[in-house]
């Protein structure tokens, strides 16, 4: 398999991330396999891209940095912990089915509420709006 590597300047391009960030997950330990020139500088393969993507995706989800260094270090030591992680992100899964649940349920409140407000801009009063909104929507939302 060909292997590319890249500079943590190129990491940043390509992934949007800011050099810094990319240190801090490396001095975080994140990063396990991540290579290294005699020079110091770091060399950035396709799996540490592959990495990366997956710690964001954890971050954006609302693991903690504890929990991905958690989980990054039970890659690192193979198969023997194969069902840990399946457990990991079932539970991940879980608490994300929730989330999404709770921001569809906020959405789906916020229509209803911007529809009244449209209505009730229109009519000149939120009372005027109360009447109009009800036998459209069959039921007042505040």
């Amino acid at each position: 398999r060909f292997v590319m590597n890249y500079t943590i300047k190129q990491v940043s391009e390509m992934t949007g991330l800011s050099i810094s960030t990319i240190r801090y997950y490396d001095k975080e330990g994140l990063l396990p396999d991540l290579q290294r020139k005699e020079s110091g500088y770091r060399i950035f393969s396709n799996q540490d891209l592959k990495a990366i993507d997956l710690i964001e995706c954890f971050k954006e989800s609302g693991l903690t940095i504890r929990e991905i260094r958690h989980f990054m270090s039970l890659v690192k030591q193979g198969d023997v912990t194969l069902a840990e992680r399946l457990a990991i992100f079932q539970t991940h899964i879980a608490r994300l089915e929730e989330k999404l649940a709770a921001v569809q349920n906020a959405l789906e409140h916020s229509r209803r509420t911007l529809a009244f407000y449209e209505i009730a801009a229109k009519a000149g009063s939120e009372e005027a709006a109360e009447e109009i909104y009800l036998a459209r929507y069959g039921e007042a939302d505040e």
